[in-house]
């Protein structure tokens, strides 16, 4: 009796570290695997068909690379010959132009060409993060001191907006230009003009606001907490569409992207995770874990970027350096 007892309060134990755990099963191995920078790296984008990833890396600059290419397409210098300290890139809807920034500084480069198009210094305040239209024809750009700064290359026009209170920690921008998407520590996200910086929805968290971004074809936004709010809203309305279901006390997300038809985002998180979650109930479908980084202890890497590839895959880039292809099981 006392046997079947100890084993019936060690089954109780076991389902209860799994759940607080969210217990996953094993890890998934990548279909593919390529090394885009091998001593790691430092941010990454990738191109929403899936088919260019820009990789800032820690000993190698930055790199454009073709899908399943072995040598990069071009290779970039934010600074001249100085040491690469660019933490944020950013590649726009149409794959024409590339926006790299450190805490000071960024540079717009032209994809297809692989020149530099411009270089601006931030004297302000640092850059939190940054984001680049269709054709390199806008910038928007985020800052530690809670402004935001929409900035077009070809006119020289400015235009700054005041809405937050504290720094910055997302943005993103539609592919024409037009809207602007800033989540931020004063707990609120919003959607604004670049027009005449005028608020167009307003996203409230119980907490930060980490990361938010935008559906390319206009339907959908998306914006995450500290904690547990991780929301998708219907872009033309504001109105709330689904709160993304996990069991964890705190999930933070460093990517996200909404496939082309609109039924799924794709996430990336910095503990080695890509998730898909079906848009309109916020219900997850599938989970991959990413190669960590070599040596490190204990095993961990940050996702940088996801795309979508195609209907049955996904690429991912991390900090290990690595992209990777994934299968992707929709039942």
């Amino acid at each position: 009796m006392s046997l079947l007892k100890s084993f019936h309060r060690l089954s109780i134990l076991l389902v209860s570290i799994c759940c607080a755990t969210a217990c996953t099963g094993p890890d998934l191995d990548p279909e593919k695997q390529w090394i885009h920078a091998d001593k790691g790296a430092f941010a990454a984008d990738i191109s929403p068909d899936g088919q260019l990833s820009v990789v800032s890396g820690a000993n190698n600059g930055i790199n454009v690379w073709e899908a399943k290419a072995g040598e990069p397409l071009y290779h970039w210098s934010h600074q001249g010959e100085a040491a690469n300290l660019v933490n944020a890139v950013h590649i726009s809807a149409d794959k024409k132009a590339v926006v790299t920034s450190d805490r000071e500084a960024f540079a717009l480069w032209n994809l297809q060409t692989g020149e530099p198009v411009g270089f601006w210094r931030i004297d302000e305040s640092t850059i939190r993060g940054i984001a680049v239209a269709n054709g390199g024809k806008g910038i928007l750009v985020g800052r530690s001191n809670g402004q935001a700064m929409y900035f077009e290359p070809e006119t020289g026009r400015r235009l700054e907006f005041f809405g937050h209170q504290e720094k910055i920690n997302s943005v993103d921008i539609s592919p024409n230009g037009k809207y602007a998407l800033t989540g931020s520590n004063d707990y609120v996200a919003y959607l604004w003009s670049t027009d005449n910086g005028q608020i167009i929805h307003t996203f409230n968290h119980p907490s930060r606001v980490t990361l938010v971004a935008l559906d390319d074809e206009g339907r959908y936004v998306f914006t995450a907490d500290s904690q547990q709010k991780s929301q998708i809203w219907n872009a033309q309305t504001g109105a709330p569409v689904s709160n993304l279901q996990y069991i964890a006390r705190q999930k933070i997300f460093t990517d996200a992207v909404f496939s082309k038809d609109g039924e799924y985002l794709l996430t990336g998180s910095p503990t080695r995770s890509v998730d898909l979650w079906r848009v309109a109930t916020g219900e997850p479908v599938q989970e991959w874990k990413v190669t960590p980084k070599e040596g490190a202890s204990p095993p961990s890497a940050v996702v940088y970027a996801v795309g979508f590839t195609g209907p049955a895959h996904i690429l991912s880039e991390s900090s290990s350096g690595l992209a990777e292809l994934w299968d992707v099981d929709h039942e």
